[in-house]
């Protein structure tokens, strides 16, 4: 996944920057601005911080109490009036962009903080329950300085838990709560965590690194500390996180009839939102649903027309049934899921030096996710390089219960998570001179995961399928994304339940059974994200085919793709404006 700061605590420093962001031309304050905010940004994410590879925060979390949300509010706000009060007209077209950019992302981010989700949103797969183990594997230890940071953030790790669950009391208090499965999901896998020793414990990971240049002393505090931390501080939290949920939210929980939050209160508004924020888009629910109902008998059609060429028929139930009971269509082992996604990526690599002009430096790598996030996550993510260099681009590979995992749909999830897709999308934006930090590191989903998707088909322009078969996962992800229009709006705004959106895809997409749970999970705990993917492709493929148009011969599809990669994951109004100009100006750069 690409990042995005979100939910930010507070941070100091506020008025300096207000009163720096006063003076001098405009694009003098504007500059002054994105970089206060970035600064901001970072000390109050420190978790996204060190992520990307600013280690100055490595011995925090973000301050997720309601006054931390609260000061956060209002830095918000602040930011968002400065920006707004500086003068468009005197600004050149690069410096529009990021004022655009910088208003759009305020905005979502109020919006976001408006929801409070905190309160009441129960999230089994990205969870502190999830994330927390995860941040030893982007949390390298180069020093002992390093180590103590590290030993001060588990340490953290229980006060955040305690505060999570203090979030949850004032939504309960409310009569707001999660959907029940949701709940059930996340006790299960904390359960399963606290059945393990701490040893086992991703969080204990880095005893197992060898530091030849530090001292006996030093080794043994930091084992001291790190065990200390995990065994009084995060096992007694995770106690108390999954008996809360179990006891107190679990028999109050939202029935699978009532998942979406339109059946929180307040949560249509919420919704709209949040499909604002995603999407950048102002499109109501009703209207995306039928965008979804369109193109998923669009992309039925397809995979009728294909069936019928890789299977002998156009019997799309037939069709379905073959892609999901065939085990031959399935992988084996955890290392032949791996192995197929190292080949994917590696014909990728050497195919876009003929479909881009800009490249990024940093290289993309293929690993499989642990097993404390695996049971209950997606098929596959992404996460982006250090920008120091320490640390590549990762395509994380989902590996359990490799006889679930589709061959005829590996490439297409390579080329969407790794290359041509995030690594390339995201790796090419962090390296971008010229604009401010904020643009090369947070972007807007529909960009984001529009360019996702639109690779997936463009991976097959390039010649990088190895068969008829393989394209049938074009198809099959395609129209889950198509799906996603229709089951994320008819969970959240016209009271589908669980079941019925699991049904629906059941039907129209051949993911397999367990990948449509989760994947349903996932759409009940991130209200409107789900909607970012198909939106973002059509756009784009929109704007392709009329730059198309308008220039004829002199399109140019490597001069095309820098154009819409060379401004970072802008809103969708914005690489409108960015390829409408590119039009006027004959296709040249």
């Amino acid at each position: 996944m690409f990042l995005l700061i979100a939910g930010l605590g507070a941070a100091d420093g506020g008025s300096a920057a207000a009163a720096a962001s006063t003076t001098g031309s405009a694009s003098d304050r504007l500059a002054r601005l994105a970089e206060s905010y970035w600064q901001e940004a970072l000390q109050a994410n420190p978790v996204s911080a060190t992520s990307i590879g600013d280690r100055r925060y490595d011995d925090r979390l973000d301050d997720n109490t309601p006054a931390g949300i609260e000061k956060d509010r209002v830095r918000l706000e602040r930011v968002l009036a400065e920006a707004r009060a500086i003068p468009e007209n005197e600004l050149d077209s690069a410096d529009q962009l990021t004022r655009v950019a910088l208003i759009d992302y305020m905005e979502g981010l109020l919006a976001e903080n408006g929801c409070h989700l905190e309160e009441w949103n129960v999230d089994p797969l990205a969870g502190p329950h999830i994330e927390f183990m995860n941040i030893e594997s982007y949390q390298p230890i180069r020093s002992f300085a390093e180590a103590q940071a590290m030993v001060k953030r588990w340490r953290a790790m229980g006060p955040y838990l305690d505060q999570t669950v203090a979030n949850w009391k004032v939504g309960l208090a409310h009569d707001k709560v999660a959907p029940l499965e949701a709940v059930k999901k996340v006790v299960g896998n904390v359960k399963e965590t606290l059945a393990e020793p701490d040893s086992q414990w991703a969080l204990l990971h880095p005893l197992k690194m060898a530091h030849a240049d530090w001292t006996d002393a030093q080794r043994a505090e930091f084992a001291k500390g790190l065990t200390a931390a995990v065994h009084e501080s995060v096992r007694p939290a995770l106690e108390r996180y999954a008996r809360f949920l179990e006891t107190e939210i679990q028999p109050k929980a939202r029935p699978q009839e009532k998942s979406g939050i339109m059946n929180v209160a307040g949560g249509l508004d919420a919704y709209r939102k949040l499909i604002k924020l995603h999407t950048s888009l102002d499109l109501p629910p009703e209207e995306i649903h039928q965008i979804g109902l369109a193109e998923v008998a669009r992309i039925n059609g397809e995979m009728e027309d294909l069936g019928q060429k890789v299977f002998g028929t156009r019997d799309r139930a037939a069709i379905l049934e073959r892609l999901r009971t065939d085990k031959s269509l399935y992988f084996k082992t955890p290392d032949e899921v791996e192995a197929k996604a190292e080949s994917a990526l590696a014909k990728a690599k050497a195919a876009i030096p003929q479909w881009f002009g800009i490249l990024p430096k940093a290289d993309c790598v293929v690993t499989p996710m642990l097993e404390h996030e695996a049971k209950v996550s997606t098929i596959a993510y992404y996460r982006q390089p250090a920008t120091d260099g320490s640390r590549p681009g990762t395509y994380y590979i989902n590996t359990w219960a490799p006889e679930t995992r589709p061959r005829y749909e590996a490439e297409a999830l390579a080329y969407h998570e790794s290359i041509p897709g995030h690594h390339l999308q995201i790796a090419i934006a962090q390296e971008l001179t010229g604009i401010p930090e904020f643009r090369k590191h947070v972007g807007v989903t529909a960009f984001v995961e529009g360019w996702g998707l639109y690779s997936e088909r463009l991976a097959d322009e390039m010649g990088l399928y190895s068969s008829d078969l393989d394209r049938m996962g074009i198809l099959s992800f395609d129209g889950w994304r198509a799906c996603r229009l229709v089951v994320d709006t008819g969970i959240h705004a016209k009271g589908w339940s669980r079941q019925q959106a699991i049904d629906y895809m059941l039907a129209n997409t051949a993911l397999a059974e367990n990948n449509i749970v989760n994947e349903v999970d996932r759409y009940i705990a991130w209200p409107g994200q789900a909607l970012a993917y198909k939106l973002g492709q059509r756009e784009i493929l929109r704007l392709r085919d009329e730059a198309k148009k308008a220039l004829g011969p002199k399109f140019d599809i490597k001069r095309f793709h820098d154009v819409v990669l060379r401004n970072g994951g802008v809103s969708l109004a914005s690489l409108r404006h960015e390829v409408d100009a590119y039009i006027a100006r004959g296709g040249t750069l």
